[in-house]
């Protein structure tokens, strides 16, 4: 997968990025750089290999040291929201911001 420039400046108009001919230019060698990274990735056959919860496990047989599931901290919901503006049933009430 290639990106052209005009792709580079729809993601930047999306994002709300002003970039000038030479950022756009930059951005683009830097994005298709990693889409070649990840091409070459995917090109290597994996079939068979399990894959690793951690990097060690590789060489070495490892235990994830997991900690007790536990409540730790008290339920300060009503002091959390004494000063918020609006609230309704225990949540946060915030304008709408999405069009």
């Amino acid at each position: 997968m290639s990106l052209t420039s005009a792709d580079i400046a729809r993601i930047a108009n999306l994002a709300r990025l002003e970039l000038n001919p030479v950022e756009g230019e930059r951005m683009l060698i830097q994005i298709n750089g990693f889409f070649d990274m990840v091409e070459k990735i995917r090109a290597v056959d994996t079939t068979g290999i399990e894959p690793l919860a951690h990097p060690v496990a590789a060489i070495q047989e490892i235990a994830l040291r997991l900690r007790e599931d536990r409540v730790s901290e008290p339920d300060n919901r009503e002091a959390n929201q004494r000063n918020a503006p609006a609230v309704e049933h225990g949540l946060f009430l915030v304008p709408k911001v999405i069009e």
